[in-house]
């Protein structure tokens, strides 16, 4: 699983990870709310603060490492260059559940509509019907 984590520096001069979010897919990350620690090997060392991207076995063995400024800095292009903030995606999402909404009833009122005419070409049909058979029995009466 991938995190994003701060590199800290304990007490005995030995580095850890600080583990801040974990990608849950391509799109969609959470934070992490309790401080997760996973230590750093000695041939590990880098810079306090610093933000990497983990990539964590299931047995929590750090897999791969990597700095995160890259990563940082295509979120910071794509997503707050364009202003998509959290208030600009909570309109879109609001808008979307709006025209949701929107087209849910426009389609129970097409079914409606598709229902009644259904009715009422049924009613015609049997108002045929029996014209057509008025005129049948006046047509015999007649003979």
């Amino acid at each position: 699983m991938k995190y994003l984590a701060q590199v800290h520096k304990t007490d005995l001069d030995q580095y850890q990870l600080c583990l801040l979010a974990h990608q849950e897919s391509e799109y969609l990350w959470s934070i992490i709310s309790e401080e997760t620690f996973i230590p750093l090997k000695t041939d590990n060392t880098m810079n306090e603060k610093v933000l990497v991207l983990v990539t964590l076995s299931p047995t929590d063995e750090i897999e791969t490492i990597e700095d995160a400024t890259r990563w940082v800095i295509y979120l910071v292009e794509t997503y707050l260059t364009a202003g998509i903030t959290p208030e600009f995606l909570q309109q879109e999402a609001y808008q979307a559940e709006h025209w949701r909404q929107s087209l849910t009833l426009q389609s129970q009122d097409l079914a409606r509509r598709t229902l009644e005419l259904e009715a009422r070409r049924e009613q015609i049909q049997a108002l045929e019907e029996s014209l057509q058979r008025d005129k049948n029995g006046n047509q015999e009466g007649n003979l």
